[in-house]
């Protein structure tokens, strides 16, 4: 399994509704809006490097409203931490 982070940058107006193009997306397990200079993280999971550019540069890429992506190749993972229990404070 291969995992890529996706950092996007994206036209301000149509940020909801280009996460949600993008989370629909075979291999993209979620789509964080953010702050700071960039306006949303993909994280593609996928079997193997082919996935990451079938997800990525065929589709993500060519998402109406994404303006610039850079994407990251995990090497290994960490933490096995539930991030749904993390992102879901005070739901």
């Amino acid at each position: 399994m291969v995992t890529a982070i996706v950092f996007i940058r994206s036209d301000l107006a149509r940020i909801p509704e280009v996460a949600q193009q993008i989370a629909d997306i075979d291999g993209v397990s979620e789509v964080y809006s953010v702050t700071g200079k960039l306006d949303l993280i993909a994280l593609v999971r996928v079997r193997d490097i082919d996935g990451v550019a079938a997800a990525v540069a065929d589709k993500v890429n060519k998402v109406p409203g994404v303006l610039d992506t850079e994407t990251h190749i995990a090497f290994r993972a960490y933490s096995t931490v539930d991030l749904e229990a993390a992102f879901s404070i005070g739901t």
